[in-house]
């Protein structure tokens, strides 16, 4: 058995070696696209799970880990910004707020499927137009949901979280990690 991540993103293969080394990558070719009935509040957890099945479909006797992270603010996702001037309204909207950002996780294992989402809220400092031009610049924000990187100079933006900080990084490490030791796995170790 092997155990695929189901993701493109840096970030997460950079944190589930946490985990493990014995992992591969399988970016997932499913279209992120919710349906009318998935509001916000549900749709990492979707995502994650349309992810996994896509790659679970050619690895159906491996573990298949499919992951999903969102940024709400009231209500509303805000997802990788279109543009400099989609981020920076983005990072207006945050500024001085607190918002929720949620990942999704659902693992694929033995044909069936096991998900689960973490909440971690994040309020941050009020923010000048100096210094969202200045963040701008940085050219970080743009592949990145709500236009910021909590691991990079995005951290200078964030007063306080509450909740995971490797969930805003867009991967839930503790929770992954005894989500898969509770399936039985023996997960070759670090």
């Amino acid at each position: 058995m092997k155990i695929i991540l189901a993701s493109g993103s840096p970030r997460r293969r950079e944190l589930i070696h946490m985990i493990t080394d014995d992992f591969i990558v399988e970016v997932s070719d499913a279209k992120e696209i919710l349906p009318d009935e998935i509001g916000a509040e549900q749709a990492a957890e979707y995502l994650a799970a349309v992810k996994a099945e896509a790659v679970y479909a050619h690895h159906v006797d491996d573990l298949v880990i499919g992951c999903d992270t969102v940024v709400i603010h009231d209500g509303t996702i805000l997802g990788k910004p279109a543009n400099r001037d989609d981020a920076k309204r983005m990072l207006q909207l945050l500024s001085g707020c607190t918002h929720k950002v949620k990942t999704g996780v659902s693992l694929i294992f033995d044909g069936k499927i096991h998900s689960f989402f973490q909440t971690t809220e994040v309020t941050f400092y009020s923010l000048t137009d100096e210094e969202i031009e200045s963040y701008l610049d940085t050219g970080e924000p743009f592949d990145k949901a709500g236009a910021y990187g909590i691991q990079g100079k995005g951290s200078l933006l964030v007063k306080e979280i509450k909740g995971d900080y490797f969930n805003v990084v867009g991967l839930p490490v503790a929770e992954l990690y005894r989500c898969m030791k509770s399936l039985g796995l023996n997960i070759k170790e670090n």
